[in-house]
């Protein structure tokens, strides 16, 4: 009889604790002061050798704010009601699977990893930063390695989308 008369209590605890661990619908986080409607996103910087890099990733970015949030978007950080601002450290390729029969890769591992920080501009209060923001995903490729950042490249641009996305919600929902 013990033994039920414990259980009743510990699993409403549990059942609490459950409901309240942080799970919630995506875009309806309200992690931002409600004095932020403008963000500035002058364009990130680049400390790896990809040409242009930055430029894609902050396009896609300013694009991902504009889609998903209610955020006026704007380069001039002196313009916002806070500033992200970032640097691209490091960006790396790694073959995944190869085509048995060619023995080229299809299948590529890619890793961004970024220094980014959110500040309010009014109070210089940090809302979000993280000196280690990691971005990976695999990306099946259509051409060789050595073209798989080219400029034009589609799957450049697949990847800074889905950089974007991962970015945009990290900041905005402070995970």
């Amino acid at each position: 009889m013990k033994r039920i008369a414990w259980c009743g209590p510990a699993l409403v605890a549990l059942a609490s604790w459950l409901g309240g661990c942080g799970y919630h619908v995506a875009g309806k986080s309200e992690a931002l002061p409600r004095e932020i409607h403008v963000i500035a996103v002058p364009a990130l910087e680049n400390a790896t050798t990809s040409y242009r890099i930055e430029q894609k990733l902050t396009a896609a970015t300013v694009h991902e704010f504009l889609a998903r949030t209610a955020y006026k978007v704007v380069s001039n950080p002196a313009d916002g009601d806070a500033v992200l601002r970032g640097k691209v450290v490091s960006l790396e390729a790694v073959p995944l699977l190869f085509d048995t029969t060619s023995g080229r890769a299809t299948t590529m591992l890619v890793t961004v990893r970024c220094e980014v920080t959110l500040k309010q501009t009014a109070t210089d209060k940090v809302l979000y930063h993280a000196d280690n923001f990691m971005f990976r995903s695999e990306y099946e490729i259509s051409t060789d390695v050595t073209s798989f950042f080219g400029e034009q490249d589609p799957a450049v641009d697949r990847l800074a989308k889905d950089f974007a996305q991962r970015l945009v919600a990290a900041v905005t929902e402070n995970y």
